[in-house]
């Protein structure tokens, strides 16, 4: 058997290793375009900021490293120009001679990833604007820095990769700005999950111009739709595209955003080829239909599953969740599963909540509290999608979250998960426990909820009762608009004030409190509904201010 990968990095290298440990015989080569077989591009703006010193860290594998490991055939600087599926054949041009040559395969695998989209803007080409995609890429914007000593950068995009570029220039020493078509940060987050993301940003000195967009990029400034930013650098982050002009061009089956279509086994529509990684569609995990989910995780198990079935052993890609964390400074921000506009777009009914709680036990030195939100389909309550966004331990939460997702947990399963505690790792009822906790009380009707969003259409003549239990220090802190404050711990005493025959929608700082407040009315006859992550959330969102972190329990 003779089986030839296009592109290494993580789809291409990671078949050709599982190909080699399954069969010792088989002739395999991997045909690559750039200079390296296998590198950790997530690892390349940490590169750039200095986090990471040594280049050679991120070479994971050399052309003879890998050779001598696996005994395949390492071409760097070949690149396949054509397939031609009835021949079994993919002609090659060598890079540095211009040569082109033909190879047969009994088996072909696709890698060829995606590319840096690089809209249609004035100014786009010129010498200080730069995409990241590579190592190359790196050490252009790496030399760049060192010596034209930039001091002032725009990074049109604020996905994942823009936030990280945005960390690490700023640890670089040149002041940072991001420019956002959308109304938020790191697409997979809901807006509201990323309002604590917007102002955490900006407290480290970032600007940040949201629902804007680049119009032209000159040699000291980039013209954006509303207003201007002074920058002698720019980097262009505003998304990948699959790389697929091989597949389309030799009739392989694409979707309408160019990425080849493959069956579970990683097949394309011509039987002996394959495809893996960013320039495949893969089939959302949680909504059941095809995605374009471009990140490092599946594209390996991608390679391993395309490997098995040229090997013969039967192997299924089940989809993908989107699992993902992003560190920003001392920030985590960690996604799985559906948001709530993908969750709409496949017509799932679904239903929310937010819970607010400390990364350890409070009373053990660093506790940080963390913003988790979930969404669960209301006719299964399946869980279907998570956030979060904090500090400490946001990444273990979410790992057990997106484990859960996986295997089809409810939500309300999160309440019975035994998760191991000692004080500086945990609580007693884990922060994936209290998840479970809030959403069975959603469930059963123990609570009713209101959301940030509703607030504002809310009534204000009377025929609601508008009730904030905040202590009164808080309460000198800010109130929303309507709202009057009996504190929780004078409730009971205060029911009198409080007309019976109309609904009462109450808040606190993190929603806890609130509950509280809500078992108290509902026990003595009201109509009451909590807001879901309180105070806290709803300034977040509307008011755009920081509100300082606390115990809540404590009357500071």
């Amino acid at each position: 058997m003779k089986t030839v990968i296009i592109g290494g990095v993580a789809g291409g290298a990671s078949a050709a290793a599982r190909l080699r440990r399954l069969n010792e015989h088989d002739e395999i080569i991997i045909i690559e375009r750039g200079e390296f077989i296998s590198f950790a591009n997530c690892g390349l703006p940490y590169y750039i900021g200095g986090k990471i010193t040594d280049r050679k860290m991120l070479t994971l594998q050399t052309p003879e490293s890998f050779n001598r490991r696996f005994n395949i055939d390492v071409r760097i600087k070949n690149e396949a120009v054509e397939i031609v599926p009835e021949a079994h054949t993919v002609k090659i041009r060598n890079i540095d001679t211009g040569e082109t040559y033909e190879e047969s395969y009994d088996r072909l695998i696709l890698s060829p990833g995606a590319e840096p989209i690089r809209p249609k803007i004035k100014g786009i080409d010129l010498p200080h604007v730069f995409t990241l995609r590579n190592i190359p890429d790196t050490m252009k914007i790496m030399n760049f820095i060192e010596t034209q000593k930039p001091k002032k950068a725009v990074i049109a995009g604020g996905g994942y990769i823009g936030v990280e570029m945005a960390e690490n220039l700023v640890n670089a020493g040149i002041e940072v700005s991001i420019v956002e078509l959308a109304d938020h940060l790191i697409a997979p987050l809901d807006l509201d999950m990323a309002a604590d993301v917007h102002q955490y940003i900006r407290s480290r000195g970032i600007g940040l111009y949201l629902e804007n967009g680049v119009n032209e990029i000159t040699e000291n400034q980039v013209i954006l739709q509303s207003g201007s930013i002074d920058a002698d650098m720019v980097i262009l982050s505003v998304g990948v595209k699959p790389e697929t002009s091989l597949a389309t061009n030799c009739g392989i089956d694409v979707n309408d955003r160019g990425s080849i279509i493959v069956n579970s086994h990683m097949q394309t529509s011509s039987p002996d080829i394959y495809a893996v990684g960013d320039a495949v569609e893969v089939r959302d995990f949680v909504a059941g239909r095809g995605a374009f989910i471009p990140l490092a995780g599946p594209a390996n198990k991608q390679g391993r599953i395309a490997a098995d079935n040229i090997a013969g052993i039967p192997s299924e890609y089940s989809g993908t969740q989107g699992s993902s964390v992003l560190k920003l400074f001392d920030m985590t921000v960690a996604v799985t599963g559906l948001n709530e506009k993908r969750a709409a777009e496949a017509d799932i009914e679904f239903d929310k909540t937010y819970t607010y709680s400390a990364s350890h036990a409070s009373y053990y030195p660093g506790a940080e509290n963390m913003s988790v939100k979930v969404l669960w389909d209301k006719h299964t309550n399946k869980l279907i999608g998570a956030q979060i966004v904090g500090y400490d331990g946001v990444d273990k939460r979410m790992d057990v979250l997106a484990a859960a997702i996986r295997f089809g947990a409810k939500v309300t399963d999160l309440k019975e998960l035994e998760l191991c505690y000692a004080p500086p790792f945990g609580s007693a009822k884990d922060p994936v426990n209290m998840v479970g906790f809030v959403a069975e009380n959603v469930i059963n009707g123990t609570v009713k909820q209101f959301f940030w969003h509703d607030v504002a259409t809310l009534p204000r003549d009377g025929s609601v009762t508008l009730l904030d239990v905040r202590t009164k220090t808080e309460v000198a802190r800010g109130m929303i608009d309507g709202f009057v404050n009996i504190p929780l711990d004078s409730l009971r005493g205060e029911l009198d004030s409080i007309p019976k025959d109309r609904p009462v929608y109450v808040h606190c700082h993190s929603g806890l409190r609130s509950y509280i407040a809500c078992r108290i009315l509902s026990g003595n006859g009201y109509d009451c509904y909590n807001l879901a992550g309180g105070w806290r959330l709803y300034s977040s969102v509307i008011c755009s201010q920081k509100v300082k972190d606390y115990i809540c329990t404590r009357d500071k």
